[in-house]
């Protein structure tokens, strides 16, 4: 359970350094006349990730570590921080947590973006299932899952129609 609380913080502290690059960048987009779309949602977007770490603590100390299972998740979460931190260098100054349009700006189609339009929330689901399951917490996992389409949902739409600003 050491390691995986470890674990946990390091992704916290991850999570950490992402809010220091992107509070960076947010406030380069403001001052470039950047429009945020979308804000009602923001909190409910922070709780719910901070409430996965904190459920995969919960919920880990009542499970055990089953390598057949964890191994590869860990992988799989590893997978997804490579992932991530190529969106967030994909996109640079316009990436930040906040969905906000810089007039004049160009969309990024490069990186992971050729391939998806929003290769971010795919990390962001891979994780939300990949996290829990190192440590054998389903409950975590299945639970995130489910609130976090409900939002991404929102989020998506959001996202997808501040893009349209930019065309």
């Amino acid at each position: 359970m050491l390691a995986y609380t470890l674990l946990i913080a390091a992704v916290a502290a991850e999570r950490v350094a992402e809010l220091v690059v992107s509070q960076r960048n947010l406030a380069w987009s403001r001052s470039a006349g950047g429009i945020e779309f979308g804000a009602g949602h923001y909190p409910v977007m922070v709780a719910l990730h901070t409430l996965l770490l904190a459920g995969c603590l919960v919920e880990a100390a009542h499970r055990p570590f089953v390598p057949l299972l964890g191994w590869p998740m860990l992988a799989v979460v590893l997978a997804a921080q490579a992932l991530r931190w190529w969106c967030i260098a994909t996109l640079g100054r316009q990436w930040n947590t906040r969905v906000v349009v810089v007039p004049d700006a160009a969309r990024v189609t490069g990186g992971p973006y050729r391939f998806l339009t929003h290769p971010n929330y795919v990390a962001v689901v891979v994780e939300g299932v990949a996290l829990p399951l190192v440590h054998t917490a389903w409950v975590t996992a299945a639970v995130f899952t489910v609130l976090n389409a409900a939002l991404l949902r929102i989020r998506i739409r959001v996202e997808d129609t501040a893009l349209e600003a930019l065309t």
